[in-house]
């Protein structure tokens, strides 16, 4: 499951070029001049990605510039809407870490405190405590602490589900992952987005039910989502609001 939206691509035959440093590159797509970064590596497929940063290009590295260029074009109509609708989303927040502070949990305002310590991170009467030495990294330690509460309920959400399923839970590991929310393998089990902690229950659900529902579907056919409505029966007002919501994530 995407996260921005990803197009994957096709195969070609033409001999490689060198591969790209990833510099910044200018194509004419949609009556505009649009800058996307390059990036071509062996075993890459060719692939356009959009989010707040602008477009990338992930292509292998048998493909000239031409042809990249080419499929950036022929996609022309969605890569324009989708910038224009990340260009028209508010900025992200960055949250400094700090006493006091208060982060977005599973649906509630969460406090923040740090007090003197050994570099630990506990959960304590609803708020994160963070027990941090002089020279502490704070953010990599509201992490830390952050990802033990998404893990815990991934987890319970996980178990529910697949018992409606009549499925032991899978194999559920975190990612970190910049485009995606979740994704699913019938061997290495779920990974969830460990962000989706700063959403409400709701949107967690939605992706839990999603990544279940391709055990049995590994595609979004019409059966795929009679999956998903079997799971969550709100699933759309679910995924429009995690849409709606991403934006809002704070950057830590």
């Amino acid at each position: 499951m995407n996260l921005p939206e990803q197009l994957p691509l096709f195969r070609s035959l033409v001999p490689p070029p060198p591969a790209s440093d990833g510099r910044v590159r200018h194509v004419h797509v949609g009556g505009r001049i649009v800058a996307y970064q390059l990036r071509q590596r062996a075993g890459r497929r060719l692939a356009i990605t959009i989010d707040e940063r602008g477009m990338r290009v992930g292509a292998p590295p048998r493909l000239t510039l031409a042809e990249i260029e080419a499929f950036v074009r022929s996609h022309g109509e969605w890569v324009v809407r989708k910038l224009d609708e990340f260009a028209s989303r508010p900025a992200r927040r960055h949250l400094g870490i700090r006493n006091g502070v208060r982060l977005p949990v599973l649906g509630e305002d969460v406090e923040v405190r740090v007090v003197s310590g050994a570099n630990r991170v506990l959960w304590l009467d609803g708020a994160l405590v963070i027990a941090a030495r002089a020279d502490a990294d704070l953010e990599a330690l509201a992490r830390r602490g952050l990802q033990r509460k998404a893990l815990e309920h991934f987890a319970l959400r996980l178990g529910h589900y697949a018992q409606q399923m009549g499925r032991m839970p899978p194999a559920l590991r975190l990612s970190s992952a910049r485009t995606r929310w979740g994704s699913c393998s019938t061997k290495s089990g779920i990974r969830l987005n460990w962000r989706l902690v700063h959403l409400p229950p709701r949107c967690v659900d939605y992706v839990v039910a999603h990544e279940l529902a391709h055990l049995v579907e590994m595609n979004h056919s019409r059966r795929f989502w009679d999956v998903v409505a079997g799971l969550c029966p709100d699933w759309r007002d679910a995924r429009a609001e995690l849409k709606q919501r991403a934006g809002e994530i704070p950057v830590l």
